[in-house]
């Protein structure tokens, strides 16, 4: 199989995750790049939860940040990486370098970079976060605005894209 780049996107609960394991059970040899951290109660039956929907079907790596790096050293053999999530991605950056736009850019382009090249099948799950209202504070828009920039420009890298509403998937590209 080629080495593809599948963008899947949608609104929380739409589907995304479950769309994309379907699209990554078709290769062999998966791997499962997380990006959650388990940073309360609920959050870590989330994480525990998506663990067992996956089974022993993903190797998994967790990595909350370094994700281009993460994805570019992949054991060999990976028909395919599924990254969980660009939206989380976001946060976590935010969280870890602040007000950093340099620092931000940096691990922006890390994972651009690899896209380019990638070293097996990648699907990219994210949230389509720029269709609701405008928030009320800066950070929040911030959050916005960079969760669209980081997905326009993944988007334009991908050989395909999905817009997933209602659990119905849209092909966009």
């Amino acid at each position: 199989m080629d080495k593809r780049i599948v963008f899947v996107t949608g609104g929380a609960r739409s589907g995304k995750s479950t769309f994309a394991l379907n699209l990554a059970m078709q290769h062999e040899r998966r791997v499962f790049l997380a990006t959650a951290e388990a940073f309360d109660g609920e959050m870590e039956a989330r994480i525990r939860r998506h663990r067992e929907e996956r089974s022993d079907a993903f190797t998994t790596i967790e990595e909350p940040v370094g994700i281009g790096e993460a994805l570019g050293r992949v054991p060999a053999g990976t028909g395919v990486v599924l990254l969980d999530c660009l939206t989380v991605w976001t946060g976590n950056l935010m969280y870890r370098f602040g007000e950093d736009e340099s620092a931000i850019e940096r691990e922006i382009e890390s994972l651009l970079g690899v896209l380019r090249d990638p070293p097996c099948s990648v699907i990219l799950v994210t949230n389509e976060t720029g269709m609701g209202i405008v928030p009320e504070n800066a950070m929040a828009r911030r959050f916005r605005d960079m969760a669209g920039i980081i997905n326009q420009r993944a988007a334009t890298l991908s050989d395909e894209a999905w817009l997933l509403a209602s659990g119905l998937p849209l092909r966009l590209k």
